[in-house]
């Protein structure tokens, strides 16, 4: 398995920088690693970083409580995970 975390500077955003790198390591994970599954984890409220892994086919599979602490209190993730066979069907 492996897993994905991603962050990037406001100035930097919507400009499909995420999309092109995700999509790469992605590639790169299945293809070269030879991995079955990538997991990629984000906060509850964060829309702009759960937009990534749903617009990329990974499939919404539950919700850690409290998994990070941010700012000045606890944050809910959501988890995506992608497999193999549903890649290569994409």
């Amino acid at each position: 398995m492996g897993t994905i975390g991603y962050w990037l500077g406001q100035g930097f955003q919507g400009k499909g920088i995420m999309t092109k790198a995700l999509e790469a390591v992605i590639h790169y994970g299945f293809t070269e690693l030879n991995l079955n599954r990538i997991e990629i984890q984000a906060a509850v409220g964060n829309k702009k970083s759960r937009a990534l892994p749903e617009s990329l086919g990974f499939k919404e599979e539950g919700r850690i409580r409290q998994a990070e602490w941010l700012y000045d209190h606890y944050v809910d993730h959501v988890v995506y995970g992608l497999l193999v066979k549903d890649w290569q069907e994409l």
